[in-house]
C-alpha cells in the first residue's frame, strides 16, 4: 500500500459565494482542477511527489541540459533536477499521456540560461507507464552545479484535492465579462468604503475589511495544481496553441512559488497553511504554467511564466 494512503488530506474551504448563482453563464466555463498541496515529507520512488526520488529505469540515461552555462564554466552536460512526479492514480485531473502513459515526470535545469533571451527556464517532461519500470535505479544523479537555490525543491508528499475553477477574469468576454467586472469593481469599492468607515470610527487605521472578489476568491486557485484554468497576472490574458497542430492547448500543471498570497487567504486549507512548503521559486516569485495538447499528448508542451 502506498504511503499516500495514510496521509491526512487537505481541504480547501468552501468558496465564500456561489459564483454560478451570481453569474449562471459561468457554468459553461467550469473546470475541475486538482490542488496538489505539497507538504514536506519523505516520498519514495513509487509515490507522487515534489522533489523526491523518481521511478526511473536503471538502464535509461538520466535527462541532461546541454546548454552552456556562463556561471558553470567547464562542466559538460548537467543533470536536470527532479522537480515532480505525478501518477494518474493519485491525481484525478492528470490526463492520459502518449500511448496511455500514466506517470508524468517533470525536470528542469537549475540555471537561467535558455530561450531567445538566454536567461529563461528550461523544463523537460517525460511520460511513461509506471508498471513497465521493473528495475528502478537506486542511484539518482546529484544536481551538480546550481545557478539558483529556488530550482532545488524540498522533498514533499502530496495531498491531492479536486476543486472547481472558473476562467481568469480578463478572459471573460461579452455580457458575462462586463457583468463580472462591474461586480468586481463594486466589491472593491464596498471594501474601500468599509475600511474608511472603520478607520473613522476607530480614530485610526482599522485594518482592511475583506469582501470576496472573483479574481482572488472565486476563479483560479493559487499554488501547485493539475488542470483547471491558468492565471495570467504577469503578461495579461493569453492563450497557448500547439506548435504541432495549432489546437488550443489546455493547462496541464502549475508549479508555484507560494501556495497562497495575501489577497488569496480564502484558499488556505482548513488543516494548515504553509506559504512556501516546496522551497521552489519561479521567476520573480511567480508560477510556471505548463500546457498540453488535448488532441495529441505527444505534441510538444507549452510553457508560460506568470
Amino acid at each position: 500500500m502506498r504511503a499516500s494512503d495514510h496521509r491526512p488530506g487537505r481541504t480547501t474551504p468552501p468558496r465564500p459565494l456561489d459564483v454560478e448563482s451570481l453569474f449562471p453563464d459561468l457554468a459553461a466555463h467550469r473546470r475541475t482542477a486538482t490542488r496538489l498541496h505539497p507538504r514536506p515529507g519523505t516520498p519514495g520512488p513509487h509515490d507522487s511527489h515534489v522533489g523526491g526520488p523518481m521511478l526511473w529505469p536503471a538502464d535509461e540515461p538520466w535527462p541532461v541540459c546541454t546548454t552552456p552555462h556562463r556561471r558553470a564554466p567547464g562542466p559538460g552536460p548537467l543533470p536536470l533536477v527532479a522537480l515532480a512526479q505525478l501518477h494518474a492514480r493519485d491525481v484525478p485531473d492528470l490526463p492520459a499521456g502518449p500511448d496511455g502513459c500514466d506517470l508524468l515526470q517533470v525536470f528542469w535545469c537549475p540555471f537561467d540560461a535558455h530561450g531567445p533571451t538566454g536567461s529563461g527556464m528550461y523544463t523537460h517532461l517525460r511520460w511513461r507507464r509506471a508498471a513497465e519500470v521493473r528495475e528502478p535505479t537506486a542511484d539518482l544523479p546529484a544536481p551538480g552545479a546550481v545557478g539558483f537555490d529556488g530550482y532545488l525543491p524540498e522533498p514533499c508528499v502530496l495531498h491531492p484535492e479536486r476543486i472547481t475553477e472558473y476562467p481568469y477574469i480578463e478572459l471573460l468576454t461579452g455580457e458575462l465579462g462586463t457583468a463580472v467586472e462591474e461586480w468586481e469593481d463594486a466589491q472593491e469599492e464596498a471594501a474601500y468604503e468599509a475600511e474608511e468607515e472603520e478607520a473613522e470610527e476607530a480614530g485610526e487605521d482599522g485594518g482592511e475589511p475583506w469582501l470576496p472578489t472573483y479574481q482572488c476568491d472565486l476563479s483560479v486557485a493559487p499554488g501547485w495544481k493539475v488542470g483547471g484554468h491558468a492565471a495570467w497576472n504577469l503578461t495579461g490574458p493569453g492563450t497557448m496553441d500547439c506548435e504541432a497542430c495549432g489546437c488550443p492547448m489546455e493547462l496541464l500543471l502549475t508549479v508555484a512559488t507560494t501556495e497562497w498570497q495575501a489577497d488569496r487567504k480564502s484558499w488556505i486549507p482548513l488543516e494548515d497553511g504553509p506559504m512556501s512548503p516546496t522551497g521552489v521559486v519561479v521567476g520573480n516569485h511567480g508560477k510556471l504554467n505548463v500546457f498540453a495538447c488535448p488532441r495529441e499528448p505527444s505534441h510538444p508542451h507549452g510553457f508560460s511564466v506568470q
